[in-house]
């Protein structure tokens, strides 16, 4: 093949020329079209002035229409969280329902409430604000009653009579105002015969504490000791310390026999380990019978607090 001289470079074939001038005749309508659209459409443009009037006429509807529709629809049971008075309700206007007739709303049942045309819910607003002890003092009160609209609470007005509430006498003041509201009586629980209403009493101690001293005192054999009642899982020492003063203890704690006590029944109390346990029944099977609860202090692994702690529940017999 003959080399490309700088004039066959340059040279277009009739398939090139063709090609380009289809491209640039493509290029040229796309620029056109947004100068040629606006002779061939139809559609008239949005005229800004028309615009402006569509928002006019949404400025201009009514304030609080939907609310109006929801509470005409409601108006059986609704009551606006606001006084209908300053939210928009005061235009809203309910035909009247019920028997007027003179009654006192100190007095009035709830089928008299009923039958002047109240809802239930307000009823039950009226009544339970007497139930607490609330009084009606004069006629204009009855527009506080939660739950009645302003026009029910006109409609009413004329035709409630009050009867004069008693004044209390200068005992019963004395009564209401001045006696204490709390009377504590301080009360002593024998901590080894108590039962778990007696430990219920003190302060701070509910059912479950309770329970637990009693079945920590079953274990021991009893108490010898106020303090060994701190010792009850679960006891704040906070709380040990306001009921110590109204402890006492009477009575004798139970024994355990050295010379007679199993290994199991060693272990029981809650002060002698495993260990323990089985170093006291290994001593007296090597050594004898003890002859004194002291013999004991001869166990290596019995420390003396441990010691001066079980010293009280052991014997030898």
């Amino acid at each position: 093949m003959p080399p490309k001289t700088s004039s066959s470079i340059f040279y277009f074939t009739r398939k090139d020329r063709r090609g380009s001038l289809f491209l640039l005749a493509l290029v040229l309508t796309i620029c056109l079209v947004p100068f040629l659209y606006p002779l061939f459409s139809k559609d008239e443009i949005t005229q800004s002035n028309s615009l402006d009037s569509s928002l006019n006429i949404l400025n201009t509807r009514p304030p609080r229409q939907r609310q109006q529709k929801y509470a005409a629809d409601r108006q059986d049971d609704y009551q606006p969280y606001n006084n209908p008075s300053t939210s928009g309700y005061s235009s809203y206007k309910r035909s009247p329902k019920g028997t007027l007739f003179n009654f006192d709303p100190n007095t009035l049942s709830a089928d008299g409430w009923k039958k002047l045309g109240l809802r239930d819910k307000t009823i039950a607003t009226i009544i339970n604000f007497r139930n607490k002890g609330g009084k009606f003092r004069e006629a204009a009160d009855i527009k506080k009653i939660w739950g009645l609209f302003p026009d029910e609470a006109e409609r009413l007005l004329p035709y409630v009579h009050i009867a004069a509430l008693p004044t209390p006498t200068y005992e019963e003041k004395q009564t209401t105002y001045n006696a204490p509201k709390y009377i504590s009586t301080p009360v002593t629980v024998e901590i080894n015969g108590a039962d778990s209403s007696g430990f219920i009493a003190l302060p701070g101690i509910g059912s479950k504490l309770s329970q637990r001293i009693i079945n920590f005192r079953n274990r021991l054999g009893g108490f010898y000791n106020v303090e060994q009642v701190k010792e009850t899982f679960g006891l704040a020492d906070s709380t040990f310390q306001k009921i110590k003063p109204l402890l006492v203890i009477e009575g004798e704690v139970k024994k355990i026999n050295l010379n007679t006590a199993t290994l199991d029944e060693l272990k029981m109390h809650p002060y002698i380990r495993y260990h323990l346990a089985n170093a006291l029944v290994q001593y007296r099977l090597q050594h004898g019978n003890y002859s004194s609860v002291e013999d004991i202090r001869k166990i290596m692994i019995l420390t003396e607090e441990i010691y001066f702690k079980l010293k009280p529940y052991l014997v030898v017999e």
